[in-house]
C-alpha cells in the first residue's frame, strides 16, 4: 500500500509539469506571459553555463540559511522555556510573541534600514524574523503536548525537572519541533526575494527582479524554480534528519483513512 503512494504522488506534478509545457505551445495561454517548461529549462542551463547561476544560487543559500538558523538559535530556546514550564514567564510572553509574529517585517522595510542599514545584517534579520516565530510556536506546542502519561510515569520513578525535560519532555516535543523547523525553511526561501529587494547585487531574488524590470519572462520563472528546488532540497534535509532524530509515531490518528481501515479489518477477523 505504502509502495503505491508515491506514484499517485507524482501523477498530478506530472500533469502540471505536461501541461505547463503543452498550454503555451498551443496557444490557449500567451507564451509571453507563461514560457514553456522547456524554454525556463534552456534559460536554466543557459544560466548554469554562463556561471551566474552558481553565483547567485550560493549567495541566497547563504543569506537564506543564515537567517533560518538565526531563527533557529533564538527560537528554540524561547519556545522550550515558554513552552508551559514558566507559567509566569509564558503568560507575560505569549500576547507579545503573537503580535510580532504577526507583524510583516516587509511592512517595517524603514526602520530596518535605520537601524541595519541596507547590508546583509538586514537581509538576514528580515529572513530571521519570519522563520523564528514558526520555530519558537511549534518549541512550546510541542513542549505542551507532551505525553503526560510518560511524564507521569518519570515523576513516579523520582526523575529531577531538568533530566525529565531532557529525556522525557524533549524527545517528545521533537516531532512538532521539527515540522516547525520544516516551515520555518520553507518561510527563509519565501523571504528570500523581499530580503534581496533591499539594496541587494546579488542573489537568486536579485536575478528575479532584474529579469521583471528587464520583462524577461523565462527568466523570471527560472529563478523562482531555482529558489522553489533549493526550498525543496533544504526541506528533503531536515525531513530525512527528523526522521532519524525523531520518528513520528505510527498511531491510527496518522495513518491515512485507508491503510487505517484496513488494519481494522485485519483485526476484525
Amino acid at each position: 500500500m505504502k509502495q503505491g503512494i508515491p506514484i499517485i504522488g507524482a501523477i498530478p506534478l506530472v500533469l502540471f509539469l505536461a501541461l505547463w509545457e503543452l498550454l503555451p505551445h498551443t496557444g490557449i495561454v500567451d507564451p509571453v506571459f507563461l514560457p514553456p517548461l522547456s524554454a525556463v529549462v534552456e534559460n536554466i542551463a543557459g544560466l548554469w553555463q554562463g556561471g551566474d547561476l552558481q553565483t547567485h544560487a550560493l549567495v541566497s543559500l547563504q543569506r537564506a540559511l543564515g537567517g533560518f538558523l538565526a531563527a533557529v538559535v533564538l527560537g528554540l530556546p524561547l519556545g522550550l522555556v515558554v513552552g508551559g514550564w514558566f507559567p509566569r514567564l509564558q503568560a507575560a510572553l505569549e500576547p507579545l510573541m503573537e503580535l510580532f509574529a504577526q507583524t510583516n517585517p516587509v511592512v517595517l522595510f524603514h526602520i530596518i534600514i535605520l537601524f541595519l542599514g541596507i547590508g546583509e545584517g538586514a537581509k538576514t534579520f528580515i529572513i530571521g524574523w519570519l522563520c523564528l516565530w514558526p520555530v519558537a510556536f511549534s518549541a512550546m506546542n510541542g513542549v505542551r503536548n507532551a505525553d503526560p502519561l510518560l511524564i507521569k510515569a518519570a515523576r513516579s520513578l523520582g526523575i529531577g525537572r531538568l533530566k525529565l525535560f531532557v529525556s522525557v519532555v524533549l524527545p517528545s516535543a521533537a516531532p512538532l519541533i521539527f515540522a516547525g523547523l520544516r516551515l520555518s525553511a520553507g518561510y527563509a526561501f519565501i523571504m528570500l526575494v523581499a530580503a534581496e529587494m533591499m539594496g541587494a547585487s546579488s542573489g537568486l531574488g536579485w536575478l528575479v527582479i532584474q529579469a521583471q524590470e528587464s520583462y524577461h519572462v523565462a527568466r523570471i520563472f527560472a529563478g523562482a524554480a531555482v529558489i522553489t528546488g533549493l526550498a525543496l532540497s533544504v526541506d528533503g534535509v531536515l525531513k530525512l534528519i527528523g526522521g532519524w532524530l525523531a520518528p513520528v509515531r505510527e498511531t491510527k490518528e496518522n495513518q491515512p483513512l485507508g491503510i487505517a481501515a484496513c488494519n481494522d479489518n485485519r483485526r476484525d477477523r
